[in-house]
């Protein structure tokens, strides 16, 4: 399922961040996007996921196509990894967890409560739930914050895993994660001329 971007026009606030952003992503294709902090990448990304309308432009996908994940983990603190997971399968009307739990390495950690574990256990909790999506397009903010080498390989390997049964992904990310037919998009070159060096919501703008 390909994702089409077409001048598309983005705001955070009352300030416009983004204009006429154009681009595509076809089924097994994942777009590495680069910037500087504040650029609006994060605000792209909300955008494509449908947390913050467009001020312009169209996104062209089916319904529901799109699983987002921000920096924010998302977790129910009081359940256990593998009612985390099960909660969001029921969310998104999947029953198997098994995938996710591999992927992850989160087997010795299923009965532990997700307000009990470490930074990288939870950020491992928190991307595992994209394979309970069923979602063909991944929207990821910054995914590898607090995760050491081996999960990051690991992260990287479960989104080729994802490339290579037909989906796609599009990456906030300063990590070179060595994946298959990946493209790269510094989004700088359509940050809104209105954007000055002294906005006072320059610097909140991710």
């Amino acid at each position: 399922m390909t994702l089409r971007v077409v001048d598309l026009a983005c705001a955070r606030g009352p300030a416009q961040i983004l204009a006429g952003v154009t681009f595509a992503v076809a089924p097994g294709e994942a777009l590495i996007l680069r910037g500087a902090n504040g650029s609006g990448k994060t605000t792209l990304l909300r955008t494509l996921a449908g947390l913050t309308p467009p001020l312009a432009g169209e996104i062209i996908t089916a319904p529901d196509a799109i699983a987002y994940a921000a920096h924010a983990d998302g977790l129910k603190s009081q359940l256990s990894v593998g009612e985390n997971l099960a909660f969001w399968a029921g969310v998104f009307g999947t029953k198997d967890t098994s995938a996710a739990i591999d992927a992850f390495h989160l087997g010795p950690l299923l009965d532990r409560r997700a307000g009990e574990m470490s930074a990288g256990q939870k950020r491992r909790l928190s991307l595992a739930r994209l394979l309970v999506t069923g979602r063909p397009i991944w929207c990821l903010d910054e995914p590898t914050v607090s995760l050491d080498a081996e999960n990051v390989a690991r992260f990287a390997a479960a989104v080729t895993a994802h490339l290579g049964m037909g989906g796609s992904a599009i990456i906030a990310t300063h990590i070179d994660l060595g994946l298959p037919m990946a493209q790269t998009l510094d989004i700088t070159q359509f940050v809104a001329k209105r954007i000055r060096a002294d906005d006072p919501f320059a610097e909140a703008m991710g």
